[in-house]
């Protein structure tokens, strides 16, 4: 027999409660109270069977489990919001439908997103994520943010940034009396990996003068980026970063850097669409916006 799926309300509750690591900020995107949202996230937790948040001082994180869940939920949410857009909407120039992977999403665009709605409310702008190029001819997705050399046949692609490689950690790994002070320290400490990026931490190891097969040591490894990101951030062990993926982690405290050691990516990230539709005025209007903001 088929399980019975959760809560809609608690998914939801859920999603946003993730996305901001707040129950407030939760609760004012929903439009309901602080109480709704704790009643929403329990009962959802008790349909589950798991916990799904702890809080950590004064700070609200995500329970590994929790890390593990939210991706396909949030993939699921804007698998719905896509269909019922394609359904409803009869003015596709005010829809703007971008694709990237996941992790870029959520861990760099989606802090920045709510600028460029203040800027264009007109536009309402739509993010579908995977980790395949999308194809364009099927006239779903307006644009994309791709990572890469900036080569694809009939496409325009213009860069926005760089990627760096570098080691990045809980600040609570760097006290006590088994602090990681050294790049050495680190074959005392949990590695954390990311599928698809197995060769980050032998890469930088190297450049570093230490032995790669430090690499090879027991650690933890996650499908995506913004799951090993949050391991790091939960003082689980020590992850390497990508600049996209960790830069408003180091801002507000939750990361840090700590060695002095970075490795340049020989790609980075393109905004890219097809040739024809570059002058499409919402196309414009978020390229523009994007361009300004990776100065």
């Amino acid at each position: 027999m088929a399980s019975r799926l959760p809560s809609l309300n608690g998914l939801r509750a859920f999603e946003a409660a993730a996305r901001h690591l707040s129950f407030t900020l939760a609760a004012q995107e929903l439009n309901v109270t602080q109480t709704a949202i704790s009643h929403q996230i329990r009962r959802l937790e008790e349909e589950l069977g798991l916990k799904l948040f702890e809080r950590k001082s004064r700070s609200l994180v995500l329970t590994p489990k929790a890390s593990e869940y939210l991706p396909g939920i949030r993939a699921a949410f804007q698998d719905l919001r896509f269909a019922t857009d394609r359904l409803l909407r009869k003015d596709d120039d005010k829809v703007l439908t971008l694709s990237m992977i996941t992790s870029l999403a959520t861990k760099w665009l989606l802090p920045r997103l709510p600028a460029f709605q203040q800027m264009h409310p007109d536009i309402d702008v739509r993010i579908t994520t995977s980790t395949a190029l999308v194809d364009f001819r099927g006239g779903d997705v307006d644009a994309a943010i791709r990572y890469g050399r900036g080569q694809w046949a009939g496409l325009r692609a213009e860069w926005l940034m760089a990627d760096e490689l570098f080691p990045v950690c809980s600040p609570a790994l760097l006290e006590g009396p088994n602090a990681l002070k050294k790049p050495e320290d680190l074959a005392r400490f949990t590695l954390l990996h990311t599928s698809g990026y197995v060769e980050d931490w032998r890469v930088w190891l190297t450049a570093a003068g230490l032995p790669a097969d430090i690499a090879k040591n027991p650690g933890l490894t996650f499908d995506l980026s913004l799951m090993t990101v949050q391991a790091a951030v939960d003082g689980i062990g020590v992850a390497i970063g990508h600049t996209a993926f960790v830069q408003d982690d180091i801002a507000k405290g939750r990361l840090v850097a700590p060695f002095d050691i970075t490795l340049p990516e020989d790609a980075g990230y393109y905004f890219v669409a097809p040739q024809q539709n570059t002058k499409v005025p919402k196309i414009a209007a978020f390229r523009d916006w994007l361009m300004k903001t990776v100065k």
